[in-house]
């Protein structure tokens, strides 16, 4: 039948010459407007009707259809965008703590830039000599050398400082100064800058110059601290003399005693010799050692030509301080560019320019740095993982909320193009209409990350914000031009079981498949932190390979949700058949439904097997971390906590420990570090146990449980130690010994004597070989029953306590008053606790920042999959009402209603559930060869070798609390849905032609 050309035909159709825009009727046909829309015309010339081409009216229309829709939208980006700004800003703000802790521990004399210069020429004159360490060329030089240190390597002034000291020490005549072993006491001069800033005054006055020193003065004022003066027993007024060179002896007056204002700051520590007296011991060729005291005058800057008349070889330094607030991580390499520049290159050429041609440079800094940067190199890769699986599920998150609105609206796009709406003006109209929620919402998202992180560079933060935010506003318009590039009404069904994977979406697979593969073995053979000295150096993980690596765990969870999806249908055919045969209608309808899911169900089971096997990942990285500080610390203790002394302990004090709250056994150990096997003069650490409980505390610990009747001591062996013959003349039976296998290879099965301490002698023979054992750690250790020993080395010198909730406090208490240390501050005993040996291990911000940070990702991860979890069941939710609505018209009851709906969501929840076990576990176990927890775990204070390594292992928590979470959530939304429905009427459910 043709198709009538007039105004008769078909509606929503528009006739081929009509100049009006696609989709819309003109304004003049009919009697009435179109609501929404004005009538054109406005320029009042007759036969002409200007187009409107706003926009707004459309926008206004929708926000005010699905207000729920918009402002669910215009959270989730808030929320992402917030998160996604505030991660760079976090990241950054622990590593630069980090770097700055490292700095100020490592302390001003190895980080200070230390420039020092000798004295000038003799081949000079002697007025330019002394000019040239006179205070206003010292200072000069000073301000040349600042211009010289390179960005971003910033120096403190404050705590900056220059002056002129003399190498060689100068002994003093007087002899009322201290000399404990006849030796005269010496003493260094130094005039530096500053020492009215950094010290008050606690007697006298600080020194003065007086009329023009030079090198030939005979007398000068010098001050000096209050530590000086109380081990040197100088007093105000006191005068030191010290050897002149061509001249008289010099003649110091102290006038002053200053007390340092900061002793931690740099100006004192950098030179501790100018704050604290030292006693020195020379070495000597045998007989007693000899000591001196020396000590450190403080002599006004402007008394340092005086020291160019001295034997002491005077020297001009500059003691250049970093500025710690000044650093950041990011400028990482840069810094140690600078630092190397100032050493041996053209900053030390400059240098030279602005001082002397024999001028120096030296610094420890260099070395902090590169420490710093190995422990940044093995903490980074493990949060870049943690990073990736939470931006991963964040995307999918997005895309899949573009996809359900995409379908919810699914017959209103097909009829706008039915009606000729153009691909480019509906997508036009598609990115508009999201930007109007995505845009604000992006930035209230950056805003709060601003507020949420005050710290950091803002660019990466913007940068992080405004991706997020584009990304939603592609997603729906993205997947509105993909399914409605045809025109079409009516599509085909796009149920799992029926819709065959493309080409293009095999070879994408295949390509995932390829890159985890190769992130896989890339991450088992070069590790987390398998990268160059330059990455080092800049602790970067910028390059592509660094990137797949830490993408090795999404991409795992990414194949197996693609490869879970292509399996999905198999289990629902094979169980379709029996469910058929069964009584009743529930089990095979409830299959029948889960095989009915819409292929859209890929992009939830990606969120949620992304986001478990990423909180799998790093479950297992945080609880190995906390395993291997437990560990180091029972290996560093031996227990809950440790009592030890230099002496022996009272023997009421193990009595006394276990009354302690929180205590529940005591075992008191004999530990001799020097016993010396045979006539050799190498020592074993030796220690005497009583064998039932030392077994007991063993097999608590885990360190080297082992039978305790094999340790016990033979009734023959003699009860003082010493191996004597017998009354028929032959030898007592040794003492077994439980030793380390590095001391039974070096001493073997047969008996050999020790020299204890004390003098005696005992004969062991090794009879049990064991790793570790509480007693001791390290990899040297003797292990004999206390029964066999002497009297006196049998005396406890260490309790090793455990206890499920050891009081410290009680039990410190309980220590010193049992020793007597209330009274006698040298009978004190040291005591450990495991939880504050734990504590150690967390040394720097760098680590307990990456934790919190890391913990933070995986449960913005988890909550990601909550989330997809919820949109794919919210999505679905109208159907299922309408489903059991008809099906109640049909006698379905409330109960069947209930069981049909969780069958249905129970398929793909467990789907998703042992999918999320296996891909977890999997994961784990792949990655483990490669991953290296040390770093972030077992850091100890001043870069000391840490005790043990930390390895990664799977977490049974990790693993299936997370499933479980996922499995309940879903049956429970499904139970609640059924519920709901049940009370509510079926109405507006049966109502037909109405989707909303």
């Amino acid at each position: 039948m043709g198709r009538d050309s007039g105004s008769g035909g078909r509606p929503g159709v528009r006739r081929s010459g009509s100049d009006e825009r696609p989709g819309f009727r003109r304004s003049g046909s009919g009697t009435g407007r179109r609501p929404g829309f004005r009538r054109s015309g406005s320029d009042k010339r007759p036969g002409f009707r200007r187009r409107d081409h706003s926009v707004a009216p459309w926008i206004r229309t929708r926000l005010r259809t699905a207000p729920g829709a918009a402002v669910a939208l215009a959270l989730l980006v808030m929320a992402t965008a917030c998160l996604a700004a505030a991660f760079p800003r976090a990241v950054e703000r622990y590593e630069d703590a980090g770097l700055r802790r490292a700095v100020v521990d490592a302390t001003a004399p190895r980080t200070s830039l230390q420039v020092s210069a000798p004295q000038p020429g003799t081949y000079i004159p002697q007025s330019e000599r002394e000019s040239a360490v006179s205070p206003a060329s010292m200072r000069k030089a000073y301000e040349r050398v600042l211009n010289v240190v390179e960005r971003p390597l910033a120096v403190d002034p404050a705590q900056s400082m220059y002056g002129v000291r003399n190498v060689n020490n100068l002994e003093a005549a007087e002899t009322w100064l201290p000399m404990p072993s006849g030796l005269p006491a010496q003493m260094s001069l130094a005039a530096q800058s500053g020492l009215a800033e950094h010290s008050r005054m606690s007697a006298g006055r600080l020194p003065r110059a007086g009329d023009t020193v030079t090198a030939a003065t005979r007398e000068v004022e010098a001050a000096v601290t209050t530590e000086t003066a109380k081990r040197l027993n100088i007093k105000v007024g006191s005068v030191i003399h010290v050897p002149g060179m061509q001249r008289d002896p010099l003649a110091v007056r102290i006038t002053g005693i200053v007390a340092p204002r900061d002793p931690e700051s740099a100006y004192w520590t950098t030179q501790p010799l100018l704050r604290t007296p030292s006693l020195i011991r020379p070495p000597t060729q045998g007989g007693e050692p000899e000591t001196y005291w020396l000590g450190a005058l403080l002599l006004p800057p402007d008394a340092a030509p005086v020291l160019l008349g001295t034997p002491g070889e005077p020297a001009r330094y500059w003691l250049l301080t970093p500025d710690p607030a000044a650093l950041t991580a990011h400028d990482l390499s840069r810094l140690g560019s600078a630092v190397a520049s100032l050493e041996s290159g053209p900053g030390l050429v400059k240098v030279r320019d602005s001082t002397d041609a024999d001028t120096g440079v030296s610094t420890d800094l260099d070395e902090v740095l590169a420490s710093y940067a190995q422990l940044r190199s093995g903490v980074r890769p493990l949060v870049s993982v943690a990073a990736f699986g939470t931006g991963a599920v964040a995307v999918v998150v997005l895309l899949m909320a573009g996809r359900l609105t995409a379908d919810r609206r699914r017959t209103e796009l097909a009829l706008l193009r039915a009606r000729g709406a153009s691909l480019r003006g509906l997508t036009r109209r598609l990115v508009t209409e999201t930007a109007v929620v995505a845009l604000p919402a992006g930035a209230l998202g950056l805003a709060g990350a601003l507020l949420l992180v005050p710290y950091g560079r803002a660019p990466y933060a913007v940068g992080a914000a405004l991706a997020v935010t584009l990304l939603a506003c592609a997603a729906l318009p993205l997947r509105a031009l993909a399914a409605h590039r045809v025109v079409g009404v009516h599509g085909a069904r796009e149920d799992l079981a029926s819709v065959r994977p493309s080409r293009r979406r095999t070879i994408a697979e295949l390509t995932l498949l390829v890159l985890a593969s190769a992130a896989v073995l890339a991450l088992r053979s070069r590790g987390t932190s398998g990268t160059s000295d330059e990455a080092l150096g800049s602790g970067d993980l910028g390059s592509s390979g660094d990137q797949l690596v830490a993408m090795a765990p999404v991409l795992i969870g990414v194949i197996a949700a693609l490869v879970l999806v292509r399996l999905y249908p198999l289990p629902l055919r094979w169980l379709a058949r029996p469910a058929g045969r069964m009584r009743g209608a529930i089990g095979h309808l409830s299959l029948a439904r889960a095989g009915r899911t819409s292929v859209s169900t890929v992009l939830p089971l990606l969120a949620l097997l992304t986001a478990l096997t990423t909180a799998a990942f790093g479950g297992s990285v945080l609880a190995g971390v906390a395993d291997a500080r437990d560990r180091a610390a029972v290996l560093n203790l031996g227990a809950d906590a440790r009592v030890e002394a230099e002496s022996a302990l009272p023997a009421t004090l193990p009595e006394r420990v276990r009354s302690a709250p929180g205590v529940q056994e005591v075992t008191p150990l004999s530990i001799a570090y020097e016993a010396k096997p045979g006539a050799g003069v190498e020592s074993v650490p030796l220690a005497g146990v009583d064998p039932e409980g030392y077994a007991r505390l063993a097999d608590r610990t885990g360190l080297g449980a082992f039978p305790a009747g094999e340790l016990k001591a033979s009734p023959a062996a003699p009860a003082d130690g010493a191996s004597k013959p017998g009354a028929d003349g032959s030898a007592k039976a040794p003492l077994p010994a439980l030793a380390s296998s590095a001391v039974a290879d070096r001493y073997g099965t047969h008996p050999f004597s020790l020299r204890l301490s004390d003098g005696s002698d005992v004969t062991v023979r090794i009879t049990l070989v064991r790793d570790l054992t509480p007693a001791l750690p390290g990899t040297d250790f003797l292990i004999v029953d206390r029964a066999g020993l002497g009297t006196v080395a049998a005396r406890p010198t260490t309790l090793l306590v455990t206890g499920d909730q050891v009081n410290g406090g009680a039990l410190r208490k309980a220590v010193a008053a049992g020793t007597g240390a209330d009274t006698d501050p040298t009978a004190r005993a040291d005591v450990r606790l495991r939880s504050e040996e734990r504590a150690r291990y967390v040394d720097s911000p760098l680590q307990s920042g990456a934790e919190r940070v890391y913990a933070a990702a995986v449960a913005a991860g988890s909550g990601y999959a909550v989330l997809a979890l919820l949109l794919a069941l919210v999505r679905a939710a109208p159907e299922r009402a309408a489903l059991l609505a008809r099906l109640r018209t049909m006698g379905l009851t409330r109960s069947q209603g209930r069981r049909l709906l969780v069958l249905e969501a129970l398929p793909q929840a467990l789907l998703a559930a042992a999918g999320g076990i296996l891909t977890g576990w999997a994961a784990v176990r792949l990655l483990a060869p490669g991953i290296d927890l040390t770093s972030i775990a077992l850091a100890t204070p001043g870069g000391a070798p840490p005790t043990g390594t930390a390895a990664l292992h799977t977490d049974p928590a990790s693993l299936f609390l997370p499933a479980l979470t996922v499995l309940l959530l879903a049956t429970g939304i499904a139970a609640g849905q059924a519920w709901w429905t049940g009370r509510r009427g079926s109405v507006r459910e049966l109502r037909a032609g109405d989707s909303r």
